[in-house]
């Protein structure tokens, strides 16, 4: 691939995908088939990319071009190595509320990109010293408890969507689950997209669908534009932000990592230096913070396409649509049932991918260490718990990620200390440690004469 990573190789006819196959980040299809992927990227982002701006009070074009043009800066920085699009990260919600009340909306700019400048900075730190120290605090049992709580934690908003309209919701589900296994080729893999477009027809034969927003818009206009102000004050309400981003980051390159089969940790530090530069040019414009977005692993996972061109196409999309209001207003009349069907089907794929890391790895569940960290980090996430200092609020993605990591490293220092847990990390290990010692003295002296090899 360039520099840039936008030399892509065809994959196979360019036409289809075999079964057992995926579309690798470097590989893409014909371009039209390509367009069709971006725009399903486009689709699955919107309802959660528009939701933060609204609760915020931000305006949402400005957040949807700074969403477009931090994707496109994202894939830049990573050399096109790690499909994914950046969209308004909800960890932002609470520390942009409780600053706006005292410094108004350009203080909690200028937090914003505080919080960018800190996640870039985490990120050259990984960058410079590599990704170990970040495989070592962040081992697969923690890595996939945080991908899964990430799914199962947006499981509430999937219902409250689903039941506001459910016969809506219903039909939406059921036409991106049968479009999956009906259709041969390419249309199967668009079922997210066809699911939505068909759902959306339901509700507007149902009356579900407002338009008297998008009629007062104008056709062509620039997003509204505003500048940071920093104070001291927003330091403390941002900076925990960044470790759920942290978290979310290397979540989502350990996600990608699972499905496309590639070793990403190379790319893990520039994937966070991105990510916080896409943020700091969103502060500082007057966009929300960004996250790489779930929403779209679940596309991933559905299309088996993980090609960087889509995200070109879903980046340059969303910078083109921020300039027509009424295209954003457009996209703001989607139903509350026809997101509650799509989300049931792309929350729950991101769940099961955390338990793909888990069974990948072979993580051995009958390690006590292993059993609580995912037992306590799911729950604390799936039940959503809060934890409120002050004006900022803790989540259950935050405090499950928390969990994970103090329950992890903190049991297995005191097992350690104490040589209470016998049991291996893995099953592999396990299974080894079966085996008569001769047998296993083999078995170690040729995995160390071909990592040898390797080098």
């Amino acid at each position: 691939m360039s520099m840039l990573g936008t030399k892509w190789k065809l994959h196979g006819n360019g036409r289809s995908i075999r079964p057992g196959e995926v579309v690798r980040p470097d590989e893409r299809l014909a371009w039209p088939l390509t367009i069709g992927v971006g725009m399903q990227h486009v689709v699955a982002m919107f309802g959660a990319t528009f939701l933060v701006p609204i609760i915020t009070g931000m305006p949402p074009a400005t957040t949807l071009f700074f969403s477009g043009i931090g994707t496109l800066l994202f894939l830049v920085i990573t050399r096109g190595r790690v499909p994914s699009y950046l969209g308004s990260s909800f960890a932002f919600i609470a520390p942009i509320m409780a600053s706006q009340q005292q410094f108004g909306v350009p203080g909690a700019l200028g937090g914003v990109v505080l919080a960018g400048v800190g996640l870039a900075v985490i990120g050259a730190v990984v960058q410079k010293f590599g990704a170990g120290w970040i495989n070592r605090l962040m081992p697969p049992i923690v890595t996939g408890a945080i991908v899964a709580l990430i799914g199962l934690n947006l499981a509430p908003a999937a219902r409250q969507n689903f039941d506001s309209a459910p016969v809506t919701a219903v039909i939406t589900l059921a036409v991106i689950i049968l479009v999956s296994v009906f259709f041969r080729g390419i249309l199967g893999r668009l079922s997210i997209l066809v699911g939505v477009v068909v759902g959306y027809l339901v509700a507007m034969m149902r009356g579900e669908v407002d338009y008297s927003k998008m009629d007062g818009a104008a056709w062509i206009g620039l997003p509204h534009f505003q500048t940071p102000e920093f104070h001291l004050g927003v330091v403390g309400l941002f900076l925990p932000v960044v470790l759920v981003l942290v978290a979310e980051n290397i979540g989502h390159v350990k996600a990608v990592s699972a499905m496309t089969g590639q070793n990403l940790d190379g790319v893990s530090g520039r994937a966070l230096m991105a990510d916080g530069a896409a943020t700091v040019l969103a502060g500082l414009g007057g966009g929300s913070g960004t996250t790489t977005y779930a929403e779209n692993i679940g596309v991933m996972a559905s299309t088996k396409v993980y090609s960087t061109a889509a995200y070109w196409v879903a980046g340059i999309f969303a910078v083109v649509l921020s300039f027509s209001p009424k295209f954003g207003e457009l996209i703001a009349t989607v139903p509350a049932g026809v997101l509650g069907g799509a989300a049931t089907m792309l929350y729950g794929m991101i769940g099961v991918l955390g338990v793909k890391i888990w069974v990948q790895n072979k993580v051995n569940f009958s390690n006590p260490v292993n059993l609580t960290t995912a037992a306590v980090a799911l729950i604390i996430g799936i039940a959503d718990y809060t934890w409120t200092v002050g004006d900022l609020k803790f989540t259950g993605i935050a405090l499950g990620s928390a969990a994970a990591l103090v329950i992890y490293h903190g049991m297995k220092a005191i097992a350690k200390a104490r040589g209470t847990v016998a049991e291996p990390e893995t099953e592999s290990a396990a299974a080894l440690q079966s085996l008569p010692p001769a047998v296993r003295a083999a078995a170690s002296a040729a995995a160390k004469r071909a990592g040898r090899k390797r080098r």
